[in-house]
């Protein structure tokens, strides 16, 4: 998709693809966002004989047969029942046993936001970093903003287990997708576009001022 961008990008314009890009990236979200909404938890006779034997099964029996639809409760019932390190150890193979859900509609979202970020923001934005700023400034300004972009992945990439032990995951992705509808408005009404001007053409109309 980025070689895709790559080759459109000079014959549609910057704006476009940003706005294809995080318009894909929001319905991505939110499609992701509704699969783990949909999911269930339910630990069953069959769940407790798939697990692996070094987990005290007997600590299980006090949820067996209930369906959680929170993958929130779930987990937070599991850590209490089987302390912090088995837990831990174990979380990934008991919730692989117990959930059930649409497997395919959420890696059909988590390939579109892939796809949608590899089409735009990805490589889009430096392109037209590289364009917007004035002369005098092209280097500062550029550095700046990849130093945010970096802060801001540092966060994201911090706090997204956070997100989904406390928020959980449908919640998680909901969230982001509201960033990237955000993102689309504010691409729509503020982002110029760039195409088929030169940076002395660009920097006379977008600073005439």
């Amino acid at each position: 998709f980025t070689l895709i961008a790559m080759s459109l990008i000079d014959k549609y314009g910057r704006k476009l693809l940003l706005l294809i890009g995080t318009a894909g990236l929001a319905i991505g979200m939110f499609i992701t966002s509704y699969g783990f909404k949909q999911a269930t938890y339910t630990i069953t006779e069959t769940t407790l004989s798939t697990i692996s034997t070094e987990i005290d099964q007997s600590k299980l029996t006090s949820m067996a047969n209930t369906v959680y639809t929170s993958d929130v409760t779930f987990k937070k019932l599991l850590k209490e029942n089987l302390g912090e390190d088995v837990y831990r150890q174990h979380q990934g193979s008991i919730i692989d046993a117990s959930v059930k859900m649409n497997p395919m509609l959420i890696l059909f979202g988590i390939l579109m936001v892939v796809a949608s970020f590899a089409i735009s923001l990805g490589p889009v934005m430096w392109v037209l970093f590289s364009e917007i700023f004035p002369n005098i400034i092209r280097g500062i300004g550029m550095s700046f903003v990849g130093f945010i972009n970096s802060m801001v992945s540092f966060f994201v990439v911090q706090f997204f287990p956070w997100e989904i032990t406390n928020l959980g995951s449908s919640m998680t992705y909901l969230i982001y997708g509201v960033f990237a509808v955000i993102g689309f408005l504010l691409i729509a009404k503020i982002v110029p576009e760039t195409k088929g001007l030169t940076l002395e053409e660009l920097e006379k109309k977008l600073f005439k001022n």
